[in-house]
């Protein structure tokens, strides 16, 4: 029987600690040993062309730059060596900026060897890893390592140490139209409210009610209520004929038509139940409308 494979989302120490990714004798092309610690110059650190993150808050970044100045670097970054005293980075950019920020001339570095292959695995799952990683961010990684490493969403789970269900809920982010995805990466809805707008097949109805999000901040239950509200389908069986409205009912769908500015229809059966159909022309007159109901 195969030992159980152990999951990266645990660490990078699956990979890292790996006799492939590792070696200890001499390197012909410079001083260091791969697999030791050394000081290297940053002038010869590479940035990594798989890093999936591409936004680095500046004032963060001098936060961490001030406290290098003070302190050190007190976990040394993770490279690979590339030739002649060249070495490409593979976890740790946010360490390797800020020490370029503080003006440093070399950083402590563990010394791997890595194919491409294992380079892309490490730094996704690196930055996975990270709290402060939007979902947006870890559903690219996630998709890029489906289609990059070629893996199933059942083995990047495991690769992950996560939920096959919690992947597929990130990778189903990519999906959502553009206006949706910016609002994720800029942290101006949670993957709760992104989660619920999944659920709505109209792209115009998901942008409106983006909007109301923002400018209402809406709580992702009061999202998941509105799309409830609309994935709501007509009953399957055979309905009772629509019977003329009472005149009671008619004021109220007269009062409704007005107030919205637009068409409205009531049907009622025979039961006593029935439905109200709000019309629209446009995506501008339906986000007034949600826009007015909402407010209520």
């Amino acid at each position: 029987m195969n030992p159980k494979k152990k999951a990266l989302g645990r660490g990078l120490s699956a990979i890292l600690e790996s006799p492939e990714t590792d070696i200890t004798s001499s390197d012909i092309s410079g001083n260091f040993v791969a697999g030791a610690i050394a000081s290297l110059p940053l002038s010869q650190i590479e940035a990594n062309p798989f890093q999936p993150r591409e936004d680095f808050d500046q004032e963060a970044l001098s936060e961490l730059a001030a406290s290098i100045k003070e302190q050190g670097i007190i976990q040394p970054i993770t490279v690979r060596k590339m030739g002649y005293d060249k070495y490409q980075l593979i976890s740790g950019e946010r360490r390797l900026k800020a020490s370029r920020l503080a003006g440093l001339d070399e950083i402590p570095c563990y010394i791997r060897i890595a194919n491409d292959q294992q380079m892309l695995e490490m730094a996704l799952v690196e930055n996975i890893q990270r709290e402060s990683l939007n979902a947006l961010e870890i559903a690219i990684s996630y998709q890029r390592l489906i289609e990059e490493c070629e893996l199933t969403q059942e083995e990047l789970s495991q690769r992950v140490g996560k939920n096959r269900t919690t992947v597929t809920n990130y990778i189903r982010l990519l999906k959502l139209p553009a206006e949706l995805q910016v609002a994720i990466r800029d942290n101006k809805i949670s993957m709760g409210h992104a989660r619920a707008l999944i659920n709505i097949d109209d792209e115009q109805t998901q942008v409106a009610i983006l909007k109301n999000i923002i400018t209402k901040d809406l709580s992702v239950r009061e999202v998941e209520e509105i799309v409830r509200n609309l994935n709501k389908q007509p009953a399957s069986r055979k309905e009772a004929p629509a019977r003329e409205l009472p005149r009671e009912i008619e004021a109220i769908r007269e009062n409704i038509a007005g107030k919205l500015d637009t068409k409205v229809n009531v049907s009622l059966n025979q039961k006593g139940k029935g439905n109200i159909v709000i019309s629209f022309n446009s995506q501008k007159q339906l986000e007034r409308i949600l826009a007015e109901l909402l407010s209520r």
